[in-house]
C-alpha cells in the first residue's frame, strides 16, 4: 500500500504478527493497483467489457465506495484511476519523472472522459466486476481503511478486546489501554495551519484524514494535491486543507473524507450534516468547522 502499519495489542496472542500480516497480503492481493498481479490490476489491464471475479473482500469494497459515490454525486470516485494516473500520483509515477510539467487541457479532458463510477457494471452476487470503458480503478481513497477495518476484525476473531490498529495514519480504537485510559489520538494540524490538535477519544470507533498536504506535485512553484476532483479530472483547488472523519468504519471514514475534501467547506459540510458524519475540516483563511454530529461527540 506504499505505507506503513502499527498495531498496539493488550496481552496479544502468539502468532499476532504473522496473522495482521496475512490479512494485509490478502487485501494487497485483491485491491492494490501498485501490485501488478492483483486483481485490481488485472481488471485495469484487460479489456473493458470482461467480466472479473472478485474476492469478497474486494466486494465489500465496491459495494461501499460505489454507494458513497452516488451519494457524493461523484466526488468519491473508484474508478478515477486514469486522472490519478495522468497528474503523477500513480502506478506512472510522478510526473517530474515522464511528464513534461501539467497535462494539457486535451489530456485532462480525455481523462475526464474516462472516470466516472458509471464506467463500474458491479455484480456483487456473483462476485464479478467489468469495466463499460477503458477506465481505469483506483481505490487509493478506501482500501487502507478498509485494511483498518480487515485487520480489527482479525484482532477480535484472535479474542482481542483492546487495541489500537492504524494504516497510514488511519486508525481504529478499540476497549482501553493497559493504565485504564481510552485510546486518545491527536489529528495534528496541517502545516500552515493556526489550530489545536483535535484530541478525539477512539473506543468502538475510527478515524480517518485526508489533506492538501501528504502527496504534492509542484510545477511552476504551485503545489498540486494528490486529492482528484473526479467530475473535471484536476487537483481539488478549493482551501480544504484537511478533513477528519470519525465512523464506526475506518473504510467509510476514509471513503467520506475524500468525498468532503473534493466537495468543498459549503456543499462538503452539508453533505456531512445531511447524512449524520461526524466531521473536522480545516480550510485555509476560514479556519475550522465541525459538523454537529462531531460537536455532539466531543460533548
Amino acid at each position: 500500500m506504499g505505507t506503513t502499519w502499527s498495531a498496539k495489542i493488550v496481552a496479544p496472542p502468539p502468532g499476532i504478527h504473522a496473522a495482521i500480516e496475512a490479512v494485509l497480503a490478502d487485501i494487497i492481493a485483491q485491491m492494490s493497483h501498485w501490485e501488478p498481479s492483483s486483481q485490481l490490476s488485472r481488471i485495469n489491464n484487460s479489456a473493458p467489457g470482461t467480466w472479473h471475479r472478485i474476492g469478497p473482500e474486494f466486494a465489500q469494497v465496491m459495494q461501499i465506495a460505489l454507494d458513497i459515490a452516488g451519494r457524493s454525486g461523484g466526488a468519491f470516485d473508484p474508478a478515477t484511476g486514469v486522472a490519478v494516473d495522468l497528474w503523477g500520483f500513480g502506478p506512472p509515477g510522478p510526473r517530474s519523472v515522464w511528464g513534461t510539467g501539467l497535462p494539457s487541457e486535451a489530456e485532462v479532458e480525455a481523462a475526464r472522459a474516462l472516470c466516472g463510477y458509471d464506467a463500474i457494471d458491479f455484480d456483487p452476487l456473483l462476485l464479478r466486476l467489468r469495466l463499460t470503458r477503458p477506465a481505469r480503478l483506483d481505490l487509493s481513497g478506501i482500501a487502507k481503511g478498509y485494511a483498518v477495518d480487515a485487520v480489527a476484525a482479525r484482532l477480535r476473531g484472535l479474542g482481542c478486546l483492546d487495541f489500537l490498529v492504524e494504516i497510514g495514519g488511519e486508525l481504529v480504537g478499540e476497549g482501553i489501554r493497559p493504565d485504564g485510559q481510552p485510546w486518545w489520538v491527536d489529528v495534528e494540524a496541517p502545516p500552515g495551519v493556526d489550530a489545536a490538535p483535535l484530541r478525539i477519544v477512539l473506543h468502538g470507533l475510527a478515524v480517518a484524514t485526508s489533506g492538501d498536504y501528504r502527496r504534492v506535485f509542484i510545477d511552476g512553484g504551485i503545489g498540486y494535491a494528490h486529492t482528484i476532483d473526479p467530475r473535471i479530472a484536476r487537483p481539488v483547488t478549493d482551501a480544504v486543507a484537511s478533513v477528519t472523519v470519525l465512523h464506526r468504519d475506518c473504510a467509510q471514514a476514509d471513503a467520506w473524507a475524500s468525498a468532503l475534501t473534493v466537495l468543498g467547506p459549503d456543499a462538503g459540510m452539508a453533505l456531512a450534516e445531511r447524512a449524520g458524519l461526524a466531521v473536522h475540516m480545516i480550510v485555509r483563511g476560514s479556519g475550522e468547522r465541525l459538523s454537529p454530529a462531531l460537536r455532539a461527540l466531543l460533548a
